[in-house]
């Protein structure tokens, strides 16, 4: 077939979600909902804990504020419209909306990718050249490298999203999933396009194999100097500082590998959409979690800033 011969005669798409009885969805949407509100509110607390709090104006948990600011706008990318496909009759969403969707969660997915890898090499840096650090990572540096990861997470993307949207679309228009995915999107295509598939699949695997490769790295490096610390005390001290974002790195690629690396998974929508709500919905809820309660100075400054919040709704209850 020649592709030229197809054009896209739909105007939008129709989003199953998860389709089951009323009640569940009710249940689902609920507890979905408050999984978000916690999510906003936990990553809206580490960044203002980090902007009040003048002990926390390191390269390191600037890096951690722009993390969180990002996983704000991830599950901002695709929950609410989930949401509102769950509780309205009507599951449509519009192709250019579809493309918009597909192209803002993924490139932050992406941006996420990077930002992970930036506070790998960060830890590195504060681990294996601690006395070369302050001179290495200065503040204008860390301001570049966060920029980096916001710009090159949202440029990675735009050749996919070219693509797809070149591809021709004339029925059915039903994707068995709460958002635009790559491949239930592709799967919808009235003529086969085996090379954007094909450069869609290597576009997102190469930045997920590129990251995850350098953070292991970069930890390896960690470990080695890690087991070289003489005393107890130090040697858990750096351990502990690698903690939390290892945690998240696991929770965050294994999910990510899981879906788009183990063969077979496209074809299994149930399996596809259970990944996919894991990797887009646990680790912007846990993050805010993970960080806070394994750091003793993340939990200084959200005590503080509470106090603060306690201090000033009373005087303005009074007036």
């Amino acid at each position: 077939h020649n592709p030229n011969m197809f054009y896209s005669t739909i105007s939008e798409f129709i989003l199953l979600g998860f389709p089951c009885q009323k009640e569940t969805q009710i249940i689902l949407c609920m507890v979905f909902s408050i999984i978000y509100i916690l999510t906003i509110m936990g990553n809206t607390s580490i960044i203002c804990a980090v902007w009040s709090s003048q002990q926390l104006q390191t390269p390191m948990y600037t890096l951690l504020a722009n993390f969180s600011f990002l996983e704000i706008c991830y599950i901002n990318s695709d929950v609410p419209k989930m949401l509102a496909i769950m509780l309205s009759e009507s599951k449509t969403i519009s192709f250019t909306g579809c493309l918009l969707q597909f192209y803002f969660f993924f490139s932050t997915c992406a941006s996420e990718c990077l930002f992970l890898s930036v506070m790998a090499f960060d830890r590195y840096l504060a681990i294996c050249q601690p006395l070369h650090y302050s001179i290495i990572m200065t503040h204008n540096r860390c301001i570049t490298l966060a920029l980096f990861c916001w710009i090159g997470g949202f440029l990675w993307l735009l050749t996919p999203v070219i693509l797809i949207s070149q591809v021709p679309f004339c029925g059915p228009n039903i994707i068995d999933h709460f958002l635009c995915d790559l491949g239930p999107l592709l799967a919808l295509s009235c003529a086969p396009v085996p090379r954007t598939t094909l450069a869609c699949g290597a576009i997102s695997s190469l930045i997920i194999f590129i990251t995850f490769l350098y953070i292991l790295g970069s930890y390896f490096h960690v470990l080695r100097a890690v087991l070289h610390v003489p005393s107890g005390s130090g040697r858990n001290k750096a351990f502990s500082t690698c903690a939390s974002h290892f945690t998240v790195v696991s929770l965050f690629y294994g999910s990510v590998m899981v879906m788009y690396v183990s063969p077979g998974s496209g074809n299994q929508s149930g399996m596809q959409k259970f990944v996919t709500l894991f990797y887009s919905m646990a680790t912007p809820f846990f993050n805010p979690l993970i960080y806070s309660l394994r750091n003793k100075d993340m939990k200084k400054a959200l005590k503080k800033l509470l106090s603060k919040l306690f201090q000033r709704f009373p005087k303005g209850h009074k007036k």
